[in-house]
């Protein structure tokens, strides 16, 4: 089973890029506060494709809280130099923006449409 359910707040602004022919997908770097006396926070890169990545695009910025379900994914490759990289980061199914809107109160949550990636 691979399932992930975070809350936290962008620790980048979202970068939205074009992968092939009508096919979007939009990435960021999400802090999730660490439940420990030390405090502290551990930094996850999530990508989100089509019409939800256009939306985290528009709505969302560094500082926004959002809730997200998804699942792991890890990859590979090698750099121009030989050397080998890795990386594992969470594909994002639903997206829940969980800061108000400009005048909303702070309490209130935006829910997002659903998008299921490739």
């Amino acid at each position: 089973m691979n399932v992930v359910t975070l809350i936290g707040n962008l620790a980048t602004d979202v970068d939205l890029r074009e992968v092939g022919e009508g096919k979007r997908v939009a990435s960021f770097l999400l802090a999730i506060d660490r439940m420990s006396k030390d405090g502290g926070a551990d930094f996850v890169r999530v990508s989100v494709w089509g019409k939800q990545a256009e939306l985290c695009q528009r709505y969302l910025a560094k500082g926004k809280r959002v809730g997200l379900d998804g699942r792991l994914r890890s990859r590979s490759w090698q750099d121009p130099d030989g050397s080998r990289r890795s990386a594992v980061e969470v594909v994002a199914h639903r997206v829940q923006f969980l800061s108000p809107r400009d005048g909303e109160e702070a309490e209130a949550e935006v829910p997002f449409e659903e998008a299921v990636a490739p």
